[in-house]
């Protein structure tokens, strides 16, 4: 494949400006005498000179060089890149709602406070739990305030042996962080032949010191843990709490309910299960619901209503206490609300029941040519592992996502989890045609035939974007953040 022509970066011309602007007219104080000599320039900013039609052409040029959802198809595994209906980007728009400022007072925010508390009633009944918080601005933000909750609910008990939370392996890795982060001493849960829990491991690590249990489900495999109600008597019996990560929510939307499982306290991530663009950081949102034996336990302000108003709740005195500035990421909280109200029950439960067909249908397609670690239905996502390619022809799954590229795809994500060898964590989500998940299917077992048959190539891919294969090492350790002037 013959590489695309690189594109010019540097366009700038001395002498050429892109702007005109009047003659001053007002009386007007010199710099020199507002700040302190040491803090003026010796000599004039470098800065790039251009034309206006020149800097509109170069950000346009290089708008259209990033792979973007509305282009193609995202397989990231864990981090759900559906396509999210536009309505809700406009929603979240309306001036009502982005012009709020956090600091009106409730009479004026009235709207704003309905939508919150109607959300968490709405969250609450598809999670099964008592009360939701709206507060955490992000899953791993959600996870801490969860954890918070679990050990304030043990020291109000006067239970304060509690030092360790128990961590599957194929759990998110911001679960132990945030264990972490919350003081918890973080034990690992080895996963069975099946990618469950394995229940033997749990029972011996389950003492009187565990606080509790933090379960992605599905889990990082993609599979739902066959043997919840075991591990819920498991960790209950011994006064242990039950936390389910909920950032792979879409899997089971309207399926089935974590507080209906025994789960104690959830997250979720409204930024990849419930319409908001998701990538590059943010922005986010990561409810935390709860039973109701952990109601008092939530973040403070809560929303309730009273006499037909709404009004921010701070006299809680149970509460773990305020964990973010203001009331969470707003924006995401009205997209959320938009996709809940115009998806309905039946459409929620479509959408799982989606994600969970293409999954599957996109597994058994490449089994075949790739290593299924776990050969069993899937839910929203499925890892695979290039390990037969690599062991047999020294093709690493690196290799396999970069030649991807040349295939017009975006690799899905690598390495993780890491309980799989030569990991490919793919998910195709919920809105992906057929059509789409074919030509991803054929690109892939193209790269395994080509990495049977002409291995090198694969090593050496891409070879037909703007940018050849990076130094991962260099990229890591010395990234060029900014623009700077050509020496």
């Amino acid at each position: 494949m013959k590489r695309l022509e690189p594109v010019i970066f540097e366009t700038s011309v001395p002498g050429r400006t892109g702007y005109s602007l009047p003659a001053l007219d007002v009386p007007h104080v010199p710099a020199e005498s507002l700040l302190p000599k040491e803090m003026l320039r010796k000599t004039a900013a470098s800065l790039p000179e251009a034309s206006e039609v020149d800097v509109v052409r170069h950000f346009t040029r290089l708008s259209q060089l990033n792979f973007a959802l509305d282009e193609g198809f995202y397989p990231l595994g864990s981090c759900t890149m559906k396509y999210n209906p536009k309505m809700n980007e406009d929603a979240a728009r309306f001036p009502g709602f982005a012009q709020a400022h956090p600091l009106q007072g409730e009479e004026v925010s009235q709207g704003a406070l309905q939508l919150m508390y109607e959300l968490a009633e709405m969250l609450a009944e598809i999670t099964g739990m008592a009360g939701v918080s709206l507060q955490p601005a992000a899953g791993a933000h959600g996870e801490l305030a969860g954890i918070m909750i679990i050990r304030a609910y043990h020291h109000s008990r006067g239970d304060s042996k509690r030092t360790k939370m128990l961590v599957p392996d194929t759990a998110h890795g911001t679960n132990p962080a945030s264990s972490a982060l919350a003081g918890y001493q973080v034990v690992e849960v080895k996963s069975d032949a099946r990618g469950n829990v394995d229940l033997e491991a749990l029972k011996e690590a389950m003492t009187d010191e565990v606080a509790g249990i933090m379960l992605t489900n599905p889990n990082t495999l993609g599979l739902f843990e066959e043997n919840i109600a075991e591990m819920a008597e498991i960790v209950h019996s011994r006064g242990g709490l039950l936390y389910y990560d909920g950032a792979n929510f879409n899997a089971i939307l309207g399926k089935v309910r974590p507080g209906d499982m025994g789960f104690d306290v959830i997250h979720l991530n409204l930024h990849k299960s419930f319409s908001t663009p998701h990538g590059g950081g943010g922005p986010g949102s990561g409810p935390v619901g709860v039973a109701k034996d952990l109601l008092p336990f939530l973040p403070v302000p809560v929303i309730s209503k009273r006499n037909d108003r709404y009004v921010f709740d701070c006299d809680r005195p149970l509460s773990i206490g305020k964990i973010r500035s203001f009331y969470g990421n707003f924006a995401v909280l009205v997209r959320a609300y938009a996709y809940i109200l115009s998806m309905g029950a039946d459409g929620l439960r479509e959408a799982a029941h989606n994600a969970v067909l293409n999954a599957n249908y996109l597994a058994s397609r490449l089994k075949g040519s790739f290593l299924l670690p776990y050969d069993r239905t899937c839910k929203h996502e499925f890892v695979l592992s290039g390990k037969k390619q690599h062991d047999e022809k020294g093709v690493s799954t690196l290799d396999m996502a970069k030649a991807l590229m040349d295939h017009g795809f975006h690799p899905p994500t690598i390495y993780f989890p890491l309980v799989v060898e030569e990991a490919m964590m793919i998910e195709p989500t919920e809105t992906e045609g057929k059509e789409t998940l074919d030509a991803f299917a054929e690109a892939m077992l193209a790269i395994a035939k080509e990495a049977e048959e002409n291995p090198d190539s694969v090593k050496t891919a891409p070879h037909s974007t703007i940018v050849a294969r990076l130094d991962e090492t260099a990229a890591a350790r010395k990234p060029v953040l900014r623009w700077r002037p050509a020496e």
